[in-house]
């Protein structure tokens, strides 16, 4: 291995191009791709930026000839030459144009056969490439996404610097408070058998923020919550944080509209309308049967009660008696994509969500073929096809239960997996604003209302009159932001009169004694003058997902975890000596959970 002294990089790989012929560079990188032809000698040198190629002849000093004859994929090149023009020119790189006639090499470092192909869609398992991530990160895919990922945060923070927010750091190591989650604990030495808990957001902080006169405060905020993962979840991530005083909710709303628009236009040069579009929670269930409905495509929700109400199909008739809801949806041209078993596998979709089966009507080319129709009079039938505006080619699926809600949900998740299999989702950004949130949802375990957010979020002024007696329909001053059918966001407008956040703690069963336990720096600070205010939470690894239409976050975080939340690079979580146990007072008990794979 050779030492750099002397060299300094001039250029990047892919930066370089045809206006660029005759310049004398210095380049690094990594070694793509050799191909030793025996008298000429090619090398793809690769950087982030891109790759360029490295050419040697009869003409190259021997000793840089035989360096690029003994250089294998990932050894670690410095290169100094001049640029000129490529004889066989690659459109496929950006830099195909030209090529480095190489005057001096060195080997910097030497590879060892890496365990996969450094290449874009790498097909290797996940868990490996997860496993040796620093050859991964290498993939110019990944590359990208992360280069992405901090323009991302570089133009946020530019933007709201700009707006006048000013950036503050709370602290990772907090008391452990409800939000939702459970909490990642962590033991103190100095006060055994005492815990801080890792944020799962800064929420406390940055309304203590608004009490101190920092009225517009943002933070790129790293969160914690201990759940199980998915696809669009991490235990660990990083969110937008943001917190305004004097405000109400068209405030909040108006500034990230202004702040999506910058954004989308900066990054990714897309232009996004100024002004989003909204629905009101009560609106967004009943047209699309989700509260983050994706909105690229129609087949939209739509109910049967009405035209079903006098039936004697007893599953639809049950329902209604019940107090629930029957309501369906139309697949457009959907018959020869959803046959018989097709539909049998989507009846057993809607039973794994809770539904008791899912009845369905196939408008085909010899009429009508339904799961029901047998039991319906022919009036029935027609006001349905009617309501449904069904057409030959069209589906109709329905589901009736005696809870409406689970009728909506259920729909709203066939209506999405129903839009996969035709391939109907346009291509796109589709923002949605979701406002006037139910303020207390009903949790069939308990048989009681409890807080669908948390206990700080504010009802409507319209709906303070009857909290204590009309729970079901108080609303919140809460919205969410949904791009493509994934919450992007999530906040509110905050309670700051002490009387009323009285009130709400005595509605959710909060004795005074547990809202001091759980917050009372906060109920403390806001005896002396809180401003009122409001905020919200934007999920920045959320939105560089959906930003370039990746399927998982780990596409682009820098070092994630896998789905039971190991990393196998370190192999973390680990366990930890006895002697660092002893110090914290902490005794390991292994539980049945400790041990799942």
């Amino acid at each position: 291995m050779e030492l750099m002294t002397g060299l300094k990089r001039t250029d990047y790989c892919g930066d370089l191009r045809g206006k660029d012929i005759g310049k004398t560079v210095t380049l690094f990188g990594w070694v793509q791709r050799q191909r030793d032809l025996g008298s000429l000698i090619f090398i793809d040198l690769r950087d982030r930026t891109g790759i360029i190629q490295l050419a040697f002849d009869e003409n190259t000093a021997k000793d840089a000839f035989e360096k690029a004859a003994s250089a294998r994929s990932e050894f670690v090149l410095a290169a100094v030459g001049v640029v000129r023009e490529r004889s066989a020119k690659n459109s496929e790189i950006p830099t195909g144009d030209i090529e480095i006639e190489v005057n001096e090499l060195r080997l910097l470092a030497k590879s060892e056969t890496p365990p996969f192909e450094i290449v874009e869609n790498c097909p290797t398992s996940e868990t490996t490439r997860l496993k040796y991530r620093y050859l991964d990160l290498r993939r110019p895919d990944l590359q990208r996404n992360i280069l992405l990922r901090n323009k991302v945060a570089k133009i946020t923070r530019d933007f709201f610097y700009d707006n006048g927010f000013i950036e503050i750091e709370t602290p990772m190591l907090m008391k452990s408070t409800p939000e939702g989650a459970r909490d990642f604990l962590v033991p103190s030495r100095l006060h055994n058998g005492s815990f801080y808990a890792l944020p799962q957001s800064p929420q406390l902080y940055k309304q203590i923020s608004m009490v101190a006169g920092f009225d517009r405060y943002i933070q790129l905020a790293r969160c914690f919550r201990d759940e199980d993962l998915r696809a669009d979840r991490q235990p660990e991530f990083t969110q937008i944080d943001l917190e305004m005083s004097f405000v109400d909710v068209e405030d909040v709303l108006e500034i990230i509209e202004k702040y999506i628009h910058t954004l989308w236009k900066q990054a990714i040069n897309v232009d996004i309308p100024e002004k989003l579009p909204r629905l009101t929670y009560a609106e967004a269930m009943e047209r699309y049967g989700s509260d983050k409905p994706d909105t690229r495509f129609d087949m939209e929700l739509f109910s049967l009660s009405d035209e079903v109400r006098n039936t004697g199909f007893a599953v639809f008739k049950s329902a209604l008696e019940e107090g629930g809801a029957v309501y369906g949806i139309t697949a457009k041209n959907a018959v020869k994509t959803y046959s018989r078993k097709e539909i049998d596998k989507l009846t057993e979709f809607a039973k794994g969500l809770g539904a008791k089966g899912l009845a369905w009507i196939r408008m085909t080319d010899d009429g009508l073929a339904s799961s029901f129709a047998k039991f319906m009079t022919e009036d029935e039938m027609s006001a349905i096809l009617a309501k449904a505006k069904a057409e030959k080619g069209d589906v109709v699926f329905i589901v009736a239960d005696r809870k409406k809600s689970l009728v909506l949900s259920v729909l709203g998740a066939i209506r999405c997996e129903a839009a996969k299999k035709l391939d109907i989702i346009k291509p796109g950004y589709n923002f949605l604003w979701i406002t006037e949130f139910p303020f207390f949802d009903w949790d069939e375990d308990t048989q009681q209302f409890v807080a669908m957010h948390h206990p700080f979020t504010a009802p409507l002024d319209e709906c303070l009159p009857y909290l204590e007696t009309d729970k079901a329909n108080v609303k919140a001053k809460a919205y969410d932001l949904v791009l493509n059918g994934i919450e992007l966001s999530s906040g509110s407008i905050r309670i700051t009169d002490p009387e009323l956040q009285d009130r709400i703690f005595n509605l959710l069963g909060l004795s005074e004694e547990e809202a001091q336990e759980k917050f009372g720096f906060l109920l403390g600070a806001f005896k002396y003058g809180a401003p009122p205010h409001g905020g919200m939470g934007i999920g920045l690894d959320r939105l560089v997902m959906q930003m370039i239409g990746a399927e998982s976050l780990r596409d682009v975080v820098p070092y994630p975890k896998l789905k039971d939340a190991t990393e196998p690079m370190t192999e973390c979580p680990s366990e930890v000596d006895k002697d660092q146990l002893d110090v914290l007072g902490i005794e390991i008990k292994k539980t049945a959970d400790s041990n799942r794979q």
